[in-house]
């Protein structure tokens, strides 16, 4: 029989939160932004007063050449500079707790700092969300933390005897009878039921230390808590969370920032950034991997050459690490890279369908600015035209890692700008033919998918060809760029043929109806003007007021056939579709100049 890793330790809530509150257990504080419903919480504490099983925490034994390292989670000071122990899963359980019955404040996915607020009613057991309803009704209490704060400071019973004060005036107020005697000594059982949370038993998997990251991190990731799946870069965010505090902040602080509009932050209208997108550009930058089970191995000390672990292979990995996170947080860098994407068209997070076109298209710009050292000028002009590529292509959707695996391979025998610069060009060479261009791009614009690359691509092209919105003086990218007040949107995606139209000349399916080829950007007062008319009617007022000359401008910048107004609708879809391709080879052939 083989040997267990693990150990049942018996355990009461209390004890494991107050080992969380003193630093002795590991809870990162934002190794994962707290994702639960305040609702769920109630749930918790609801399931766990009525005796209900609520599942188990797994720890994991600090592993002695960690035992420098610091961690914590919110802003209470530490008994324990270093973790004994680590939580492994039912980080999002605990957490729930802590901050729900002591009021340690968490983050919530936006990276904004909240309060979980928990009412208790002591006559009737009653948990609820707190709301300003619970906050002005005297027999509730409006935060369960109040209840657990004042036992810890000894003062429950001043708390209760307030309580049942305020309840009593409440009812007369409301011209009824104060509280009985039973319904007192109900008041005192229940706050006393409450505060018996704390030896609830919450069975508990202790990993021994002498486990190493492989085995914990495949532990992490096979194992599925609450309903929130675990994954390699939960577990890497953990080890950074609680071994690295500083560098964990430093992380955070940068995602929460791109959320946020202010000068010199790291936002951008591109990408709302996640600690796992940084820690794959500091592992793709500093060590050219894109497995992210390569960053638990590097941190952990291991030489990816050899094979051969040591702490001076761990420190000398965790340098590098930093020195690429760095370069990766780095707001000349970000910045510089976010307006390249804007030169190839993506000036909205709206067109952006991959978070990891940006992620690696970012890797490789940092990569090519450091180590083959190209000039300001080729390195805009290289990644706007390969991002432009990479997001259109689908090259970062599917089997991602194992593409840019390939990629940093074929990069070992580039060795200066120039080959860099030939090595990418001939990349998108093979991407971007002139079957791609005649076959398959029209045959991926043959969907009614609401979120398409293809779609995204043919905008973006229109936005670095400076097109004008249809039947408007307008350039598109105002409308991407600026938003509008209101409840509606300044700028909405039209059928070309309206879908009341169709339905009446026989297309019944929304697959029919809502093709892509069938679509463009209209502005607010053009989209509500053209309504359901037929083209035949929309297009003869347009043409009048446009002119000949401006007519046929608005056609070519809209890939539309002339006269398309009088062809048979699936004939328009097929020229409209080899149109679009034209109108994405332009925009390239531009990014090319």
């Amino acid at each position: 029989m083989a040997s267990t890793l693990f150990k049942n330790v018996p355990s009461k809530v209390g004890d494991i939160i107050n080992d969380v509150m003193t630093g002795r257990i590991g809870l990162p504080d934002l190794q994962r932004p707290f994702v639960w419903r305040d609702n769920k919480v109630r749930e918790l504490l609801d399931s766990m007063i009525k005796g209900y099983p609520i599942g188990y925490i797994m720890l994991w034994e600090s592993p002695n050449n960690y035992e420098t390292k610091k961690s914590g989670i919110g802003s209470n000071e530490k008994t324990y500079d270093e973790p004994k122990e680590l939580v492994i899963d039912g980080q999002q359980r605990l957490t729930a707790l802590v901050a729900a019955m002591y009021g340690v404040k968490v983050k919530d996915k936006n990276f904004k700092e909240r309060e979980i607020k928990i009412s208790y009613n002591p006559l009737t057991k009653e948990f609820a969300v707190w709301s300003s309803a619970y906050e002005r009704d005297t027999e509730w209490l409006s935060k369960i933390s109040d209840v657990f704060i004042a036992d810890k400071n000894h003062s429950v019973i001043s708390l209760r005897k307030k309580f049942i004060k305020e309840a009593n005036e409440g009812r007369t107020k409301k011209n009824l009878p104060e509280l009985t005697d039973e319904e007192e000594e109900s008041v005192e059982q229940n706050i006393n039921e409450l505060l018996n949370l704390s030896q609830y038993s919450l069975p508990t998997l202790e990993i021994n230390y002498n486990a190493d990251e492989e085995d914990v991190a495949d532990i992490f990731v096979r194992v599925n808590s609450g309903g929130q799946s675990l994954t390699e870069n939960n577990f890497i965010q953990t080890l950074i969370s609680v071994y690295e505090n500083e560098t964990s902040d430093q992380i955070n602080d940068f995602c929460e920032k791109s959320r946020i509009p202010a000068d010199n932050t790291s936002y951008n209208n591109i990408l709302a950034v996640e600690p796992s997108h940084l820690i794959r550009m500091a592992v793709g930058v500093g060590f050219r991997r894109a497995r992210l089970r390569y960053a638990y191995m590097l941190l952990r000390g291991k030489n990816l050459e050899t094979g051969v672990f040591s702490d001076e292979e761990r420190q000398a990995n965790l340098d590098k690490f930093k020195e690429a996170l760095n370069r990766v947080m780095n707001l000349n860098n970000w910045h510089a890279f976010i307006n390249i994407i804007a030169e190839a068209g993506y000036i909205s997070n709206k067109l952006i369908a991959s978070a990891n076109a940006v992620v690696f298209s970012y890797v490789l710009f940092l990569i090519a600015k450091y180590d083959y050292k190209l000039d300001a000028m080729n390195l805009k002009k290289i990644i706007s035209k390969w991002f432009f590529m990479s997001a259109i292509t689908y090259f970062y959707t599917g089997s991602t890692e194992s593409e840019v695996e390939r990629q940093f391979a074929d990069l070992r025998t580039v060795n200066n700008a120039d080959e860099f610069i030939k090595y990418i060009d001939g990349v998108i060479a093979t991407r971007f033919t002139d079957d791609y261009f005649e076959y398959t791009l029209p045959n991926e614009l043959n969907t009614a998918a609401s979120i398409s690359p293809s779609w995204n691509g043919y905008i973006a092209s229109q936005i670095v060809l400076n097109s004008n919105m249809l039947f408007s003086n307008t350039p598109i990218s105002k409308y991407f760029i600026l938003g509008a007040s209101g409840t509606k949107n300044a700028i909405d995606k039209h059928h070309i043929f309206p879908k009341h139209y169709l339905t009446n000349i026989g297309f019944t399916s929304d697959r029919e109806r809502n093709q892509l080829a069938n679509f463009t950007y209209l502005d607010y007062a053009t989209n509500i003007d053209i309504s359901d008319k037929p083209p035949i009617e929309y297009v003869s007022d347009y043409r009048n007021k446009l002119g000949e000359d401006g007519y046929k401008k608005a056609c070519e910048e809209h890939a539309l056939p002339e006269n398309f107004e009088n062809m048979e609708y699936n004939e328009f879809l097929a020229v409209r579709r080899q149109l679009m391709s034209a109108v994405v080879k332009r925009a390239f052939k531009e990014l090319c100049k």
